[in-house]
């Protein structure tokens, strides 16, 4: 089969991890409404150490201090930017409060540069062979999976229905197709790229856990709830700094 035809394939099928959250159309709403803090403390706890021990960590093995610190700096700011002009735009008012709130669009904005990153590191590894793209596309599946869920467990949390997000995080992960063709295609000229868009998507999601969902978890006035999200919190952080170490080893 055509070695492009595979990074096709692969991706696509990282890309339908996206509906992994469908499981909730048939939970009870009171559950399900029971459960949103703790996928929003997971992903908050995910976000932050994926930030850390994956993108930075591999763009310090590329670039200096200085720069990947920059980088992730512009990032930041930028997420910071567009979350304002979010709320200027996409803030409707009813009774007081936003419909959707701007951090469903900026999990999907940086979902998406997220996804296109992985895109194209599974379409360099297929330019290398079809066994080792393969590998590589299990491994950033399994890194998908929680991120995903707790992805669309912010953004119904944000205000999009359950189908409406579903759909938009399908969207959102279809980025990484896009990805995989480009890497595939341009595989000897994107792979110096990839470096410097690592920081810049950590500074997103930095920005994200810190500004949006950590002071969401403040919220909970209850103890024994605020400490349930603490720990899936710490849980978010350990699972990636896990993946990181059974990969590197």
């Amino acid at each position: 089969m055509n070695t492009l035809l595979w990074v096709i394939i692969a991706t696509l099928i990282n890309g339908f991890v996206a509906f992994v959250g469908v499981f909730s159309l048939w939970v009870k709403e009171d559950l399900f409404r029971r459960i949103l803090m703790i996928l929003v403390a997971f992903s908050a706890g995910a976000l932050l150490s994926g930030a850390f021990f994956h993108l930075l960590a591999e763009s310090l093995e590329h670039l200096p201090v200085s720069n990947v610190f920059a980088y992730m700096m512009i990032g930041f700011v930028l997420f910071f930017i567009i979350e304002r002009f979010l709320h200027w735009h996409h803030c409707h008012r009813h009774g007081g409060a936003c419909e959707v709130h701007p951090v469903s669009y900026l999990i999907l904005f940086g979902d998406g540069i997220h996804n296109f990153i992985d895109g194209v590191i599974i379409g360099v590894s297929f330019s290398v062979s079809v066994p080792f793209g393969i590998i590589t596309t299990l491994l950033i599946i399994g890194h998908e999976i929680p991120q995903e869920l707790g992805d669309f467990g912010v953004l119904v949390y944000g205000g999009f229905s359950k189908v409406k997000a579903l759909v938009y995080n399908f969207l959102s992960q279809l980025t990484c197709v896009i990805g995989g063709v480009l890497g595939y295609l341009f595989s000897t000229r994107i792979k110096g790229a990839v470096p410097f868009i690592l920081p810049f998507a950590a500074g997103g999601f930095i920005y994200i856990a810190a500004s949006d969902l950590i002071p969401e978890l403040h919220k909970e006035p209850k103890l024994k709830k605020s400490l349930s999200s603490f720990t899936f919190f710490l849980i978010g952080i350990f699972f990636m700094f896990l993946l990181k170490f059974l990969f590197e080893h």
